[in-house]
């Protein structure tokens, strides 16, 4: 791990520490869930000093508005599909529906550790696709995990940035969340080699609409469920720019790791 990664990993942790303890000073534990704050830091804070953690933000009166947007879906929708799962579904199937989810996955991973010339990686994310579809049974277990076999997991925004592409503006994605314009950019590069290469398996049941359809739905909400994060659940009044400079901070070390 070189210097610099070290340092990020540093100030990322702190920033992490600074938006729980934000959070701890601002509301006892029974206290209700705060509101989304009507005020910027900007509007707190008067100093005609750019802050060094600014991230570049041009689009931030659509963000801060897509960002209160996903905290009601957030509360009111995605939230309580994600209780009924976890009520009707018992600890040990979830697991097995989070291995399944991941080892599909392992397409992505694969592809964009083969993009960047991470030629180990990509070894082992093959090794463990093979591992767990045959032994851990269609990837329900993760056999390949205990054998010292671990994700490599990579992503097309990576794979951008690790070539040298910027990340671009900020941006915050109806119900998605925080991401770039490259990670965006990403997002939507993955999902349309995801699905092409579905399309070219020789297996009518994966070809199907509506089996994606119940795929990508199943593999939301397990993916929201490992998510602890919760909208404006630390009481900061400053969360939308803690959240901001915690994942950009978090992408670069994912870039350069």
């Amino acid at each position: 791990m070189t210097k610099s990664i070290r340092m990020k990993i540093l100030i990322l942790v702190t920033l992490f520490g600074i938006l729980l303890l934000s959070g701890c000073s601002t509301l006892p534990k029974t206290t209700a869930e705060t509101q989304p704050p009507e005020r910027t830091i900007e509007q707190v804070v008067h100093t005609d000093d750019k802050l060094a953690s600014e991230i570049y933000d041009p689009l931030e009166g659509f963000n801060r508005g897509t960002y209160r947007f996903n905290y009601y879906f957030d509360k009111f929708v995605f939230l309580p599909i994600v209780g009924v799962y976890s009520f009707i579904m018992p600890d040990y199937f979830e697991k097995r529906v989070s291995n399944f989810v991941d080892n599909i996955f392992e397409f992505n991973n694969f592809t964009n550790n083969l993009l960047q010339f991470k030629f180990k990686q990509t070894g082992i994310t093959l090794a463990r696709f093979a591992i767990n579809s045959t032994v851990g049974i269609a990837g329900l277990w993760d056999p390949a995990t205990s054998m010292n076999l671990h994700r490599q997991t990579e992503d097309f925004g990576q794979t951008l940035g690790h070539w040298g592409v910027g990340s671009g503006p900020y941006l915050v994605l109806p119900i998605l969340g925080p991401s770039s314009l490259r990670d965006t950019t990403g997002l939507v590069a993955d999902y349309v080699a995801f699905n092409l290469a579905v399309d070219e398996v020789e297996n009518d049941w994966m070809r199907d609409n509506d089996v994606r359809l119940i795929f990508s739905a199943v593999s939301a909400v397990d993916k929201r469920k490992r998510q602890p994060f919760r909208y404006y659940g630390t009481g900061s009044p400053f969360e939308y720019e803690l959240v901001r400079m915690l994942y950009a901070a978090k992408r670069e070390i994912d870039v350069e790791k």
